[in-house]
């Protein structure tokens, strides 16, 4: 039997012991592909609200493991907030499929697409595969661009007062607390990034160039010769002179990407190595978003902070 077919018979089966339909309990039931947009879901939501995310902190968002449990959980949604730009076309469309959930297909009020009215940047003029793993619609790893994240609160907001109208109330008064403090952690996050702007960093894959963009900082080069593509020697070899020539000191990586590679060129470079997962609870005491953006700006300004 085929992987796809072994998977849809294995849900059914877990299907038909769960009882389905429409959520019985005050709460909306959830599911958000990834734990920052749970994360900003739980702010939207408060009480009213269950989430469920279904990558962990540290899985490569575009490579899911999918399995049965998954589409279970999906049957059972009443919303499912999704990343969209293609982040998840690897693993979510056949996971939709055979959940067989109206109330999350595509239109419906529990359908929510994070990446609806964010200006996403390196949209390809032409969509080539030899070019690696280029998203059609740009690129989607927009969550640590706080100003892209105000856009997918107020979405959310929407979308869970259309699911819930008697709650519409609690959902605006909730997002209006929550960009509240957007606004005052974005301040303080500017505010400590500011002595580095114009500075040069290396990242491991195109996944932080919504935070060069917002922040003033400068990308040389990535450490995937294309996306998606593992570091060849001969491309290393290129970062290693561009990062001499241009002073870049610091490489970023994610929990799912090979810090080996990364530590061979910093010796090379006399560079740092930085640990910056994007996910809550990828690292210590990052509960929620905000947590996430402190210890993501606060461990940036600290490896630049070094190198100067």
């Amino acid at each position: 039997m085929r992987p796809r077919n072994l998977l849809k018979a294995a849900a059914l089966a877990l299907i038909a012991i769960v009882a389905t339909g429409a959520s019985a309990a005050a709460q909306i039931r959830v599911v958000a592909t990834t734990p920052d947009l749970g994360s900003v879901a739980k702010e939207i939501g408060g009480d009213k609200v269950s989430v469920v995310a279904l990558a962990k902190p540290t899985e490569d968002p575009h490579y899911v493991d999918a399995k049965p449990s998954h589409i279970v959980t999906l049957n059972r949604a009443d919303a499912l907030i999704e990343g969209g730009a293609e982040l998840e076309l690897g693993w979510l469309p056949p996971l939709l499929e055979n959940s067989r959930n109206s109330r999350i297909s595509a239109g419906a009020p529990g359908r929510i697409v994070a990446s609806e009215g964010i200006k996403l940047l390196e949209i390809p003029t032409s969509f080539d595969r030899s070019k690696g793993d280029v998203h059609s619609l740009g690129n989607p790893h927009f969550m640590i661009d706080p100003v892209s994240v105000r856009i997918i609160a107020r979405n959310i907001a929407s979308h869970f007062a259309q699911i819930d109208p008697q709650n519409a109330a609690t959902y605006n008064g909730n997002l209006g607390r929550f960009n509240a403090k957007l606004d005052a952690k974005f301040a303080e996050w500017q505010k400590e990034l500011a002595p580095y702007r114009g500075a040069r960093i290396v990242t491991y894959h195109k996944d932080f160039i919504y935070l060069a963009d917002r922040f003033g900082l400068t990308i040389v080069d990535e450490l995937e010769p294309k996306p998606g593509i593992a570091p060849s020697p001969a491309h290393l070899a290129q970062v290693i002179i561009k990062m001499k020539a241009t002073n870049a000191k610091v490489i970023l990586v994610q929990p799912f990407q090979n810090r080996r590679t990364a530590e061979t060129v910093a010796r090379q470079t006399g560079a740092s190595v930085l640990d910056v997962p994007q996910q809550p609870g990828a690292a210590p005491n990052t509960t929620s978003y905000f947590d996430l953006m402190d210890s993501l700006v606060h461990t940036l300004a600290t490896g630049l902070g070094t190198q100067k």
